[in-house]
């Protein structure tokens, strides 16, 4: 590649250099100036990423371009998928400000962190080939590591840490055996190259590839049967950190395996949809069934994490043709509700500022906060998927992509384990809305009352739009048709 090449492409990516260029930034902000400048750390880059988000949207064109010899690509799929990426990344690092700061733990490589974290996941949703894929992957897994382990003198938090970067590893490797099978018998890792070969040949040893790497991005994700991680390091893990996991990182790898089996197996289809189906059944009975369990909020969380992954992997069964703009659409919706319902577990205080994570705990709250709790029940109706709010319109797209993708048997489980995960989404809605209370819940923490706030009017005022949002990620998903 000459200069002028590269510049070209590198005019592209202004929103991962956006990122790159303010984490190192605030690393010699943060080792340079007083502890006093946390808060300011945060704050700035919670602006570097609302940046990066909207010059994602702005520079995703009409028409992929493909960069660097075809190892990234910049589109508008790619670029919807930033957006919602950098707002609740956002999101959840202003729900860390003033909890770590209330712990004692106000360190500037917290939001540096999860900036770099973010840089990977926008490496992830423009990979267009295997080396890319993994430097994203790793670039993320590395920053999440620490995230879980943050906290590192709490014996939780640095066994969710020990929990995550050891499986991590493994699914690592896993992924790493997939592109080395699949380098060996095709000689490429171009998506690109990849699609033609796989078109034109029977290939074993490329399908075994494609599932190994598909089962480590699968990891993830937390789908099942990769998804045992998910329970001990969301309750482990500072609840900020946790929120963190639950939104950006998951619709991040959605994306990745969503384009990975779009565009360099999108033409042949029946060798991994049946693998990918029965990675959604699991995942949806695992998520339904396991959360009927569950005592703790956000163990409840977390196999409500692992329940929703497996309806984007319905989505992603639904093929090329029907699965991108439902893809999108779920995951974006399911990322934006998460951040709240985080927020709201951030709220739940004891008289002595001790996190309430106990769903016991939640007794009475519609006596004591009759805000949040409304706010509380309005994200779980909206994540069960009842209209008019906006979780109903995600769920109802993957349904019509299932139906008309020719996977109708997984628009009825999806509709079944639906049902089931009402249950215990209004379970708690009963405890909260009918016990009596158990502790005194005081208010919570300034950032975390703006930013529950905002995901609540977002969930519920922006129904009327929904038509505006169908038709931005219908328009995203266009080009793997």
């Amino acid at each position: 590649m000459n200069l002028a090449s590269v510049t070209h492409d590198l005019a592209f990516m202004t929103p991962e250099l956006v990122i790159a260029v303010g984490a190192m930034l605030l690393v010699l902000m943060g080792a340079f100036v007083s502890k006093s400048a946390y808060r300011a750390i945060t704050y700035l880059s919670v602006v570097v990423l609302l940046v990066a988000g909207f010059l994602g949207v702005q520079h995703a064109p009409d028409n992929a371009q493909v960069l660097f010899n075809g190892s990234y690509v910049v589109d508008a799929f790619g670029g919807f998928a930033k957006l919602i990426i950098a707002l609740t990344a956002a999101c959840a690092i202003l729900l860390s400000a003033d909890y770590l700061a209330e712990r004692n733990l106000e360190k500037p490589e917290y939001p540096v962190l999860a900036l770099l974290a973010v840089l990977g996941m926008y490496v992830m949703v423009s990979a267009h080939d295997l080396l890319a894929v993994y430097m994203g992957v790793e670039l993320q897994s590395l920053a999440l590591y620490v995230l879980a382990a943050y906290a590192r003198d709490d014996r939780k938090s640095s066994e969710a840490g020990l929990k995550y970067f050891v499986l991590g590893a493994l699914s690592s490797g896993i992924l790493l055996y997939g592109v080395s099978l699949i380098y060996g018998f095709t000689g490429t890792i171009n998506f690109g190259k990849l699609m033609t070969i796989a078109k034109d040949t029977s290939n074993v040893g490329l399908i075994f590839g494609m599932v190994f790497v598909l089962s480590g991005i699968a990891f993830k994700m937390s789908v099942a049967p990769f998804h045992m991680w998910t329970p001990d390091v969301y309750e482990g893990a500072p609840t900020p950190s946790t929120a963190f996991f639950a939104t950006a990182p998951k619709m991040a790898a959605a994306i990745l395996l969503g384009r990975f089996l779009f565009e360099a197996f999108g033409e042949v289809v029946s060798q991994w949809r049946d693998v990918v189906s029965i990675m959604a059944v699991l995942s949806m009975f695992v998520g339904a069934i396991f959360a009927l369990q569950q005592t703790n909020m956000k163990r409840l969380l977390a196999y409500s994490s692992i329940l929703n992954m497996g309806y984007a992997m319905v989505a992603i069964a639904a093929g090329p043709v029907y699965g991108p703009s439902a893809l999108l659409l779920f995951t974006a919706i399911y990322a934006i509700t998460s951040v709240g319902m985080f927020g709201v577990l951030l709220s739940m205080r004891d008289a002595k500022g001790k996190e309430i994570t106990k769903i016991s705990g939640y007794s009475g709250l519609s006596k004591q906060r009759p805000l949040l709790s409304l706010a509380l029940t309005i994200m779980f109706f909206s994540i069960t998927g009842i209209p008019p709010l906006l979780g109903f319109f995600g769920k109802f797209q993957i349904f019509i992509a299932a139906v008309d993708g020719g996977v109708m048997p997984l628009a009825l489980i999806l509709v079944i384990a639906s049902v089931i995960s009402a249950f215990y989404y209004l379970r708690v809605l009963k405890v909260v809305w009918f016990d009596e209370p158990s502790v005194e819940i005081v208010g919570g923490l300034a950032t975390t009352k703006v930013t529950v706030t905002g995901v609540t009017l977002m969930i519920a005022l922006l129904t009327p739009f929904i038509g505006l949002i169908y038709t931005a990620s219908m328009a995203a998903g266009h080009f793997f048709k």
